[in-house]
Protein backbone atom coordinates (compact mmCIF):
# COMPACT_ATOMS: atom_id res chain seq x y z
CA UNK A 1 0.00 0.00 0.00
CA UNK A 2 1.50 3.41 -1.00
CA UNK A 3 2.58 5.38 2.04
CA UNK A 4 1.21 8.91 1.62
CA UNK A 5 -1.55 11.02 3.17
CA UNK A 6 -4.13 13.64 2.23
CA UNK A 7 -1.74 16.53 2.88
CA UNK A 8 0.53 15.11 0.16
CA UNK A 9 -2.42 15.08 -2.26
CA UNK A 10 -3.30 18.68 -1.33
CA UNK A 11 0.30 19.65 -2.07
CA UNK A 12 0.10 17.87 -5.43
CA UNK A 13 -3.18 19.63 -6.33
CA UNK A 14 -1.78 23.04 -5.38
CA UNK A 15 1.33 22.53 -7.50
CA UNK A 16 -0.80 21.40 -10.46
CA UNK A 17 -2.96 24.52 -10.18
CA UNK A 18 -0.17 27.08 -9.68
CA UNK A 19 2.73 25.54 -11.62
CA UNK A 20 5.15 27.10 -9.13
CA UNK A 21 6.53 25.89 -5.83
CA UNK A 22 6.43 29.42 -4.48
CA UNK A 23 2.79 30.15 -5.30
CA UNK A 24 1.62 26.64 -4.44
CA UNK A 25 3.32 26.80 -1.04
CA UNK A 26 1.70 30.18 -0.34
CA UNK A 27 -1.72 28.84 -1.34
CA UNK A 28 -1.63 26.02 1.21
CA UNK A 29 0.31 27.99 3.84
CA UNK A 30 3.48 25.92 4.07
CA UNK A 31 7.10 26.60 3.17
CA UNK A 32 8.51 25.78 -0.28
CA UNK A 33 10.84 23.21 1.27
CA UNK A 34 7.91 21.52 3.02
CA UNK A 35 5.97 21.47 -0.24
CA UNK A 36 8.95 19.95 -2.02
CA UNK A 37 9.22 17.22 0.62
CA UNK A 38 5.53 16.36 0.25
CA UNK A 39 5.82 16.06 -3.53
CA UNK A 40 8.92 13.89 -3.20
CA UNK A 41 7.13 11.72 -0.64
CA UNK A 42 4.15 11.24 -2.96
CA UNK A 43 6.34 10.41 -5.94
CA UNK A 44 8.36 7.96 -3.86
CA UNK A 45 5.19 6.29 -2.55
CA UNK A 46 3.75 5.93 -6.05
CA UNK A 47 7.07 4.95 -7.59
CA UNK A 48 6.66 7.43 -10.47
CA UNK A 49 7.74 10.98 -11.35
CA UNK A 50 4.77 13.37 -11.37
CA UNK A 51 6.52 16.64 -12.29
CA UNK A 52 9.34 17.74 -14.55
CA UNK A 53 11.25 20.55 -12.85
CA UNK A 54 13.44 23.19 -14.46
CA UNK A 55 14.81 26.41 -13.00
CA UNK A 56 11.96 28.36 -14.57
CA UNK A 57 8.90 26.12 -14.54
CA UNK A 58 7.26 22.99 -13.18
CA UNK A 59 5.18 20.83 -15.53
CA UNK A 60 3.29 17.60 -15.14
CA UNK A 61 4.73 14.44 -16.64
CA UNK A 62 2.52 12.18 -18.72
CA UNK A 63 1.85 10.06 -15.63
CA UNK A 64 1.19 13.23 -13.64
CA UNK A 65 -1.40 14.41 -16.19
CA UNK A 66 -3.19 11.07 -15.90
CA UNK A 67 -3.08 11.09 -12.10
CA UNK A 68 -4.13 14.74 -11.62
CA UNK A 69 -7.90 14.46 -12.36
CA UNK A 70 -8.16 11.35 -10.18
CA UNK A 71 -6.41 13.09 -7.30
CA UNK A 72 -8.73 16.10 -7.66
CA UNK A 73 -11.80 13.85 -7.64
CA UNK A 74 -10.54 11.98 -4.58
CA UNK A 75 -10.06 15.22 -2.64
CA UNK A 76 -13.42 16.56 -3.82
CA UNK A 77 -15.22 13.41 -2.67
CA UNK A 78 -13.45 13.60 0.68
CA UNK A 79 -14.44 17.25 1.17
CA UNK A 80 -18.05 16.51 0.20
CA UNK A 81 -18.13 13.70 2.76
CA UNK A 82 -16.84 15.98 5.50
CA UNK A 83 -19.44 18.60 4.63
CA UNK A 84 -22.28 16.11 4.59
CA UNK A 85 -21.44 14.25 7.76
CA UNK A 86 -21.94 17.37 9.92
CA UNK A 87 -25.08 18.50 8.09
CA UNK A 88 -28.42 17.11 9.41
CA UNK A 89 -29.79 17.19 5.85
CA UNK A 90 -27.27 14.47 5.03
CA UNK A 91 -29.38 12.19 7.26
CA UNK A 92 -32.73 13.69 6.25
CA UNK A 93 -34.23 10.28 5.45
CA UNK A 94 -33.03 8.64 8.68
CA UNK A 95 -34.90 7.45 11.76
CA UNK A 96 -34.87 8.93 15.27
CA UNK A 97 -36.22 6.83 18.13
CA UNK A 98 -37.51 8.65 21.22
CA UNK A 99 -38.77 6.97 24.39
CA UNK A 100 -41.38 9.18 26.03
CA UNK A 101 -43.80 9.08 28.96
CA UNK A 102 -47.45 9.02 27.77
CA UNK A 103 -48.33 12.29 29.51
CA UNK A 104 -45.83 14.07 27.25
CA UNK A 105 -46.59 11.96 24.17
CA UNK A 106 -50.27 12.89 23.92
CA UNK A 107 -50.24 16.69 23.61
CA UNK A 108 -46.59 17.80 23.69
CA UNK A 109 -44.84 15.48 21.23
CA UNK A 110 -47.25 15.98 18.28
CA UNK A 111 -46.25 19.66 17.98
CA UNK A 112 -42.58 18.67 18.34
CA UNK A 113 -42.90 16.13 15.53
CA UNK A 114 -44.83 18.58 13.32
CA UNK A 115 -42.05 21.17 13.74
CA UNK A 116 -39.37 18.55 13.05
CA UNK A 117 -41.07 17.24 9.90
CA UNK A 118 -41.47 20.75 8.53
CA UNK A 119 -37.67 20.76 8.24
CA UNK A 120 -36.97 17.06 7.61
CA UNK A 121 -39.95 15.77 5.67
CA UNK A 122 -38.30 12.47 4.74
CA UNK A 123 -37.14 11.64 8.26
CA UNK A 124 -39.08 9.22 10.43
CA UNK A 125 -39.64 9.31 14.18
CA UNK A 126 -40.27 6.18 16.18
CA UNK A 127 -42.05 7.25 19.37
CA UNK A 128 -41.95 4.68 22.17
CA UNK A 129 -44.64 5.91 24.56
CA UNK A 130 -44.16 3.97 27.76
CA UNK A 131 -43.77 4.25 31.52
CA UNK A 132 -40.97 6.27 33.13
CA UNK A 133 -39.08 3.12 34.12
CA UNK A 134 -39.25 1.78 30.57
CA UNK A 135 -38.04 5.12 29.18
CA UNK A 136 -34.91 4.81 31.28
CA UNK A 137 -34.48 1.17 30.21
CA UNK A 138 -34.88 2.00 26.51
CA UNK A 139 -32.14 4.65 26.67
CA UNK A 140 -29.92 2.40 28.81
CA UNK A 141 -30.26 -0.47 26.31
CA UNK A 142 -29.73 1.88 23.33
CA UNK A 143 -33.20 1.09 22.00
CA UNK A 144 -33.87 4.83 21.88
CA UNK A 145 -31.64 7.74 20.88
CA UNK A 146 -32.84 9.64 23.96
CA UNK A 147 -35.80 9.80 26.30
CA UNK A 148 -38.26 12.34 27.68
CA UNK A 149 -39.40 11.56 31.20
CA UNK A 150 -39.56 12.85 34.74
CA UNK A 151 -36.74 12.35 37.20
CA UNK A 152 -37.56 9.07 38.91
CA UNK A 153 -34.19 7.46 39.59
CA UNK A 154 -30.46 7.93 39.24
CA UNK A 155 -28.52 5.81 36.75
CA UNK A 156 -24.73 5.95 36.56
CA UNK A 157 -24.67 5.51 32.77
CA UNK A 158 -27.49 7.98 32.03
CA UNK A 159 -27.66 11.77 32.16
CA UNK A 160 -30.74 13.80 33.02
CA UNK A 161 -31.07 17.35 31.67
CA UNK A 162 -33.93 19.20 33.42
CA UNK A 163 -36.35 21.06 31.16
CA UNK A 164 -39.31 22.05 33.33
CA UNK A 165 -40.85 21.67 36.78
CA UNK A 166 -44.56 21.01 36.36
CA UNK A 167 -47.30 20.75 38.99
CA UNK A 168 -50.00 18.15 39.40
CA UNK A 169 -53.43 19.67 38.81
CA UNK A 170 -57.00 18.51 39.26
CA UNK A 171 -58.93 17.78 36.08
CA UNK A 172 -62.73 17.71 36.13
CA UNK A 173 -65.64 18.09 33.73
CA UNK A 174 -67.01 21.56 33.19
CA UNK A 175 -70.30 20.47 34.78
CA UNK A 176 -68.63 19.09 37.94
CA UNK A 177 -69.12 20.99 41.25
CA UNK A 178 -65.36 21.50 41.48
CA UNK A 179 -65.51 23.58 38.28
CA UNK A 180 -66.70 26.58 40.33
CA UNK A 181 -63.71 26.52 42.70
CA UNK A 182 -60.44 28.39 42.15
CA UNK A 183 -58.30 25.67 43.79
CA UNK A 184 -58.68 22.48 45.81
CA UNK A 185 -56.75 20.64 48.47
CA UNK A 186 -55.66 17.07 48.09
CA UNK A 187 -58.05 16.18 50.89
CA UNK A 188 -60.90 17.65 48.79
CA UNK A 189 -59.69 15.51 45.91
CA UNK A 190 -59.72 12.26 47.90
CA UNK A 191 -63.17 13.03 49.34
CA UNK A 192 -64.64 13.11 45.82
CA UNK A 193 -65.11 10.33 43.29
CA UNK A 194 -61.58 10.15 41.94
CA UNK A 195 -59.61 8.14 39.40
CA UNK A 196 -56.15 7.10 40.59
CA UNK A 197 -52.97 5.60 39.26
CA UNK A 198 -51.97 1.99 39.81
CA UNK A 199 -48.88 1.17 41.86
CA UNK A 200 -47.01 0.21 38.68
CA UNK A 201 -47.05 3.86 37.58
CA UNK A 202 -44.01 6.05 38.16
CA UNK A 203 -46.35 8.97 38.85
CA UNK A 204 -48.07 6.97 41.59
CA UNK A 205 -44.73 6.35 43.33
CA UNK A 206 -43.94 10.07 43.24
CA UNK A 207 -47.40 11.02 44.54
CA UNK A 208 -47.38 8.44 47.34
CA UNK A 209 -44.12 9.89 48.63
CA UNK A 210 -45.47 13.46 48.57
CA UNK A 211 -48.88 12.59 50.08
CA UNK A 212 -47.74 10.43 52.97
CA UNK A 213 -49.44 12.72 55.52
CA UNK A 214 -52.84 12.71 53.75
CA UNK A 215 -55.46 10.30 55.10
CA UNK A 216 -57.38 8.61 52.28
CA UNK A 217 -60.73 7.31 53.54
CA UNK A 218 -62.29 6.02 50.35
CA UNK A 219 -60.94 3.95 47.44
CA UNK A 220 -60.64 5.21 43.91
CA UNK A 221 -63.47 4.70 41.46
CA UNK A 222 -60.92 3.22 39.08
CA UNK A 223 -57.16 2.74 38.88
CA UNK A 224 -55.18 2.88 35.66
CA UNK A 225 -51.53 2.87 34.69
CA UNK A 226 -51.39 5.92 32.43
CA UNK A 227 -52.35 9.56 32.98
CA UNK A 228 -53.87 9.84 29.51
CA UNK A 229 -56.28 6.99 30.34
CA UNK A 230 -57.37 8.85 33.47
CA UNK A 231 -58.28 11.87 31.36
CA UNK A 232 -60.52 9.66 29.23
CA UNK A 233 -62.24 8.44 32.41
CA UNK A 234 -62.85 12.04 33.49
CA UNK A 235 -64.29 12.86 30.06
CA UNK A 236 -66.75 9.99 30.55
CA UNK A 237 -67.94 11.55 33.84
CA UNK A 238 -66.55 8.85 36.14
CA UNK A 239 -64.85 11.31 38.50
CA UNK A 240 -61.92 13.68 38.84
CA UNK A 241 -58.20 13.03 38.35
CA UNK A 242 -54.84 14.54 39.31
CA UNK A 243 -52.55 14.91 36.33
CA UNK A 244 -49.27 16.73 35.57
CA UNK A 245 -49.84 19.96 33.67
CA UNK A 246 -48.10 18.65 30.53
CA UNK A 247 -50.89 16.08 30.13
CA UNK A 248 -53.49 18.82 29.58
CA UNK A 249 -53.75 20.76 26.27
CA UNK A 250 -52.38 24.31 26.40
CA UNK A 251 -55.32 25.78 24.53
CA UNK A 252 -57.92 24.26 26.82
CA UNK A 253 -60.22 21.25 26.49
CA UNK A 254 -63.80 21.24 25.12
CA UNK A 255 -65.14 19.21 28.07
CA UNK A 256 -62.64 19.54 30.91
CA UNK A 257 -61.13 22.14 33.21
CA UNK A 258 -57.96 22.04 35.28
CA UNK A 259 -57.61 23.50 38.78
CA UNK A 260 -54.60 24.00 41.07
CA UNK A 261 -54.14 21.31 43.71
CA UNK A 262 -52.71 22.65 46.98
CA UNK A 263 -51.86 21.49 50.50
CA UNK A 264 -49.40 20.38 49.28
CA UNK A 265 -48.38 21.64 45.83
CA UNK A 266 -46.66 18.66 44.17
CA UNK A 267 -44.20 19.03 41.30
CA UNK A 268 -42.29 16.69 39.07
CA UNK A 269 -39.17 17.56 37.05
CA UNK A 270 -39.29 16.61 33.37
CA UNK A 271 -36.16 16.40 31.28
CA UNK A 272 -34.13 14.66 28.60
CA UNK A 273 -32.45 11.34 29.35
CA UNK A 274 -29.38 10.34 27.35
CA UNK A 275 -26.72 7.68 27.48
CA UNK A 276 -23.65 9.12 29.17
CA UNK A 277 -20.57 9.47 26.99
CA UNK A 278 -22.43 9.12 23.66
CA UNK A 279 -23.08 11.66 20.92
CA UNK A 280 -26.45 11.95 19.20
CA UNK A 281 -26.64 11.70 15.43
CA UNK A 282 -27.11 15.09 13.71
CA UNK A 283 -30.78 14.26 13.03
CA UNK A 284 -31.46 13.23 16.65
CA UNK A 285 -29.60 16.33 17.77
CA UNK A 286 -31.96 18.50 15.71
CA UNK A 287 -34.97 16.88 17.40
CA UNK A 288 -33.39 17.43 20.81
CA UNK A 289 -32.87 21.11 19.98
CA UNK A 290 -36.54 21.51 19.01
CA UNK A 291 -37.67 19.95 22.30
CA UNK A 292 -35.38 22.06 24.47
CA UNK A 293 -36.37 25.18 22.53
CA UNK A 294 -40.04 24.71 23.34
CA UNK A 295 -39.27 24.84 27.07
CA UNK A 296 -37.17 28.01 26.90
CA UNK A 297 -38.90 31.26 27.95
Amino acid sequence: MPNFDLQDLYAFRALCEHGSFRFAAEAICISQSALSRRIEKLESALGVRLFDRTTRRVTLTQVGRTFAPRARQLLSDFEDALTGISDPMFYASGVVTVACIPSAAYYFMPKVIAHFRSRFAKARIKLVDTSAGNVYAAVHNRQADFGLSFLSREESDLTFMPLVDETYRLVCRQDHPFAQLSSLSWQDFFNADYIWLSKSSGNRHLLDQALGDITVRRPAVCETRHVTTMIGMVEAGLGVAAVPSMAFPEGGHPLLLQKPLIEPVIKRQVGLIKKAGTTLSPLAGELETIITGLFQP
